[in-house]
């Protein structure tokens, strides 16, 4: 698509007391569901993929009020497009190139370079009229693609427009039963005073190198502490599907499951199975030394919801015990609920679409947890603000 296309305009406002934020390769909105949460009000957003931006449409359609879409490739957005009163700018751009499961092109590959048009965006803008702060989200690998240089780019590139950076992960399964662990790179224009050593489990050992390089801008804000529920359960994620629904597999494709389980993968299995009650599990499809198996996860928890492109297999329900065994793909509804988007409208879209959108999205109270905690207090100035200049960055 050559052309950007604004397929929803303005209609109420909304209380001017809410901050504004940009959406940038929003996807299906799960973002702004997030920020919505922390009290922000996103007024633009902007993604390439029409599958996405229908789910999009459908889900806040009672809710477009001060609201504006635009789909197209984001190479065609210029600052001047976006609103002019925006205090944060949120993006989610693609990871394929920088991801753990890809072919690590860094941030020069075709997709991820998308991260470039966005600094560029926000570099057109007057410098007065930048947002406060910007969030980039990304997996993990973005911290060790190319040695770390990558990360750095992103922070030097973001530092020239003005914004001292801090690095973070959170992983969904803190807030829901998934696991998904992510990158969040926190950029702002009046940063607060960097606290060393903040929430070791935010900021890992593994993620220290660009606090070290004194060639680069940085702060670490001390966040709330964190800790995964221990009340959180597959089971609540689970879609009832009635025993004789034609989703569950047959007989012989069960037995095919079974077959092409390790000793040790089929020992677990059995343990299950003479459970007295029912136990749910997730499963992929794995190559091992040339070889399909199925692996079953050992905890109450969802794999990475993944997105069919990319070659990741697809995600299969296991629920066994009580001396039987039922297997099916896992439903929309269960990645909605996985990530946090219970109430998310996917009635109408077709299946393929719903899995695609929510694989390829940021797990909702995630972001809501980042932008209540640190976002917001941001754009409020209701955290202590250093007093250093950009300039004397590697003096």
């Amino acid at each position: 698509m050559s052309k950007l296309a604004v397929v929803s305009e303005p209609t109420l406002p909304f209380e001017p007391t809410e901050p504004a934020a940009a959406e940038f390769f929003a996807g299906i909105g799960l973002a702004r569901l997030g920020l919505q949460q922390a009290g922000f009000r996103v007024s633009w957003s902007n993604d390439i993929e029409p599958a996405k931006h229908k789910m999009y449409v459908e889900n806040f359609r009672d809710d477009e009020s001060d609201h504006t879409f635009v789909l197209g490739d984001v190479t065609n957005v210029k600052g001047a497009d976006l609103p002019p009163d925006l205090s944060l700018a949120w993006a989610s751009s693609p990871c394929v190139d920088v991801s753990l499961a890809g072919a690590r092109l860094g941030l020069s590959g075709a997709r991820s370079a998308a991260f470039y048009q966005f600094t560029r965006v926000l570099g057109e803008l007057p410098e007065d009229k930048r947002p406060q702060v910007v969030t980039l989200e990304n997996v993990v690998g973005l911290a060790t693609s190319h040695g770390g240089a990558d990360l750095a780019a992103a922070i030097r590139e973001l530092n020239e427009l003005g914004y001292s950076v801090d690095v973070l992960t959170l992983d969904a399964r803190w807030f829901v039963p998934q696991s998904r662990p992510r990158l969040f790179v926190v950029g702002a224009l009046h940063p607060p005073v960097d606290t060393p050593g903040a929430n070791p489990l935010l900021r890992p050992a593994w993620l220290q190198a660009p606090f070290k390089d004194k060639t680069l801008r940085t702060h670490r804000y001390l966040l709330p502490d964190i800790a995964p529920s221990p009340d959180i359960s597959l089971s609540q994620a689970v879609e009832q599907v009635a025993p004789d629904d034609t989703r569950w597999w047959d007989a012989s494709r069960v037995a095919a499951f079974e077959a092409q389980l390790s000793p040790i993968q089929m020992g677990r299995l059995e343990v299950l199975r003479k459970g007295r009650r029912v136990t749910y599990r997730t499963a992929y499809r794995r190559t091992r030394q040339g070889k399909p198996q199925w692996e079953i996860r050992s905890d109450d928890i969802a794999g990475c919801l993944r997105t069919a492109r990319g070659g990741s297999s697809k995600q299969a329900v296991v629920a066994v015990g009580k001396g039987e065994l039922r297997i099916r793909w896992m439903t929309g509804l269960e990645y909605a609920r996985l990530m946090g988007a219970d109430d998310y409208v996917i009635e109408g879209q077709r299946d393929s679409h719903v899995i695609f959108g929510f694989g390829d999205a940021v797990c909702v109270p995630a972001v809501a947890w980042l932008a209540k905690h640190y976002l917001m207090p941001l754009v409020k100035g209701k955290v202590p603000i250093a007093n250093v200049e950009l300039a004397a960055v590697g003096a």
